[in-house]
C-alpha cells in the first residue's frame, strides 16, 4: 500500500495519538536551527564572540551524545510515554530558561539540559510512532521523516521571526509548543508496552564492535562535522539580519527535507546507496569548498543547496547504521549517534576557533570540506563491511516503494 494513501492506515489517517507525537516532533527538531538566524544577535546581546555563542551548539550535541546510551536504558525501564513526557518537560524548563539568561555561560548552560530533554523526546519519538501508528510502519516511518523535515526547515523561520524582536522570543515560543506537545502527548497518548529485555547503558557501545556499524559510525562523524560547520558557523559569515538569515536557511531546510523524504530513496533504487552516499559527500565538499573562498552572494547561494546534499547524506547514513548490524535497532541508532553527535558538537566549537587562529574565514570551510572527503574515503575503503546493508535496502525496492528511516 502506499504509504501516502489517504485510506485506511494511510499517512493522513492515524489516531491522534500518532499526531500528538508527531506535531510534537516538529517543535523538538525544530530546536536544532532555532537559533541559527540569531546566533549574531545573540552575541551583540551578551556581549560575545562568535567562538562562544557558537558553543549552545557544542553543549547542546556533546550532551545529546552521551544521552544516546541512556535513552534506551531509561525507555526500557520507564516506558516510552514517559520517557517522551519527561524529554518535553526538560525542554520545556530549560528553553524557558534559556530565554532569561544573563550571560553566554548560562545561556550554553541551559542548551546543555536542553539537549538532554531533546535526545530522550526524538530517540523515543519513532518507537512510540510505529508502536501507535495505523497500517504498519511504512506510512509511520514517513510520517516521522515528514515531521523531521519540516522541523528542520521552520527551526530558522520561528527563530527569525520571534528573534527580529528580542533574541529572547524564540527560547519562550519553543518552551511554549513543547509545554503544548506535553499536554497532547498527556492527553492522546497511552503507555507504550514495555520491551520484554531491559536496554543496558553498554549495548550502544557493544553494538559498535560490529565492523559495519563501525564503518558507518566513523564516516558519519568526518560528515557531521561539515554538517555542522555549515549550520553553526556560517550565520556569521552571511552577517545578516535575522529575517535574511532565516530565509535562507529556511530554504536550506526545504532542501533538506525534499532531499531526504523524496530524492534519496529514488537515487538510491537507481544508483545504490553507497554510490549515492559517495557522490553526494564529493558534491558537499565542492559546495563548502566553494562557500568559503566564494564572495558574499556566492556564500548565500551555495549554503542554500547543501541541504540537498545533507538531506540524502542523512537518509543513506541512518539506513545504513540501522541495517549493516544484527542488533536491534534501537540499539544500532543509540551507538551510530553516540559516535555521530561528538562532531556536531566539535564542528561549532573548533570553526570559529580556526578562524581565530588562521585569521582566515576561509580554512574553516576548507576543513569542513577535507571531513566531508574522508568520510567518503571511509565509505569507499570500507565499502564491503557496509555492502550488507546496502544491498538489502535495494532488495527491499525491488518489491514495495521506498520508504527510508531517518532515526535519531
Amino acid at each position: 500500500m502506499d504509504p501516502l494513501d489517504a485510506g485506511s492506515g494511510g499517512i493522513l489517517r492515524q489516531p491522534k495519538a500518532v499526531w500528538a507525537t508527531a506535531g510534537a516532533s516538529v517543535v523538538a527538531f525544530m530546536g536544532i536551527g532555532l537559533v541559527d538566524p540569531i546566533l549574531p544577535s545573540i552575541a551583540s546581546g551578551l556581549d560575545a564572540t562568535a567562538g562562544q555563542v557558537s558553543l549552545l551548539f557544542t553543549s547542546y550535541f556533546l550532551i545529546t551524545a552521551v544521552a544516546m546510551l541512556l535513552t534506551g536504558f531509561v525507555s526500557s525501564r520507564i516506558g516510552g510515554r514517559r520517557t517522551l513526557l519527561l524529554g518535553l518537560a526538560l525542554v520545556v524548563v530549560f528553553a524557558a530558561l534559556a530565554g532569561t539568561s544573563g550571560s553566554v555561560g548560562e545561556l550554553v548552560g541551559f542548551r546543555a539540559g536542553w539537549g538532554l530533554g531533546n535526545a530522550l523526546f526524538v530517540s523515543t519519538a519513532l518507537a512510540v510512532i510505529v508502536g501507535a501508528a495505523a497500517g504498519g510502519s511504512a506510512a509511520a516511518i514517513l510520517l516521522y521523516e515528514s515531521a523531521l523535515g519540516l522541523g528542520m526547515a521552520c527551526g530558522p523561520l520561528l527563530g527569525a521571526l520571534l528573534g527580529d524582536a528580542s533574541w529572547r522570543y524564540p527560547f519562550f515560543g519553543t518552551a511554549f509548543l513543547m509545554a503544548v506537545g506535553f499536554l497532547c502527548i498527556t492527553a492522546f497518548l497511552r503507555e507504550q508496552p514495555k520491551p520484554a529485555t531491559k536496554t543496558s547503558v553498554l549495548d550502544p557501545i557493544r553494538a559498535l564492535g560490529h565492523g559495519g556499524l563501525a564503518s558507518a559510525a566513523a564516516s558519519a562523524f568526518f560528515y557531521n562535522y561539515t554538517f555542522f560547520t555549515v549550520l553553526a558557523f556560517t550565520p556569521f559569515v552571511l552577517d545578516m539580519s535575522p529575517y535574511r538569515s532565516g530565509a535562507v536557511f529556511f530554504a536550506w531546510g526545504v532542501l533538506l527535507a525534499v532531499f531526504s523524504v523524496i530524492v534519496a530513496p529514488r537515487l538510491q533504487k537507481r544508483f545504490g546507496s553507497l554510490w549515492v552516499l559517495g557522490g553526494s559527500l564529493v558534491l558537499l565538499a565542492a559546495d563548502v569548498l566553494v562557500l568559503g573562498y566564494g564572495d558574499h552572494t556566492t556564500a548565500v547561494v551555495c549554503t542554500i543547496p547543501s541541504g540537498a546534499f545533507i538531506g540524502v547524506n542523512n537518509t543513506v547514513y541512518t539506513e545504513l547504521a540501522l541495517g549493516v548490524s544484527d542488533a536491534p535497532r534501537p540499539v544500532a541508532s543509540a551507538g551510530y549517534n553516540f559516535v555521530r553527535w561528538f562532531a556536531a558538537a566539535a564542528a561549532p566549537f573548533f570553526a570559529p576557533r580556526i578562524e581565530e587562529w588562521t585569521g582566515s574565514l576561509k580554512v574553516p570551510f576548507v576543513v569542513a570540506a577535507v571531513t566531508a572527503v574522508l568520510g567518503a574515503l571511509v565509505v569507499l575503503v570500507r565499502r564491503g563491511a557496509l555492502t550488507l546493508a546496502a544491498e538489502e535496502h535495494t532488495t527491499r525496492h525491488a518489491t514495495r516503494d521506498s520508504v527510508t528511516v531517518f532515526a535519531n
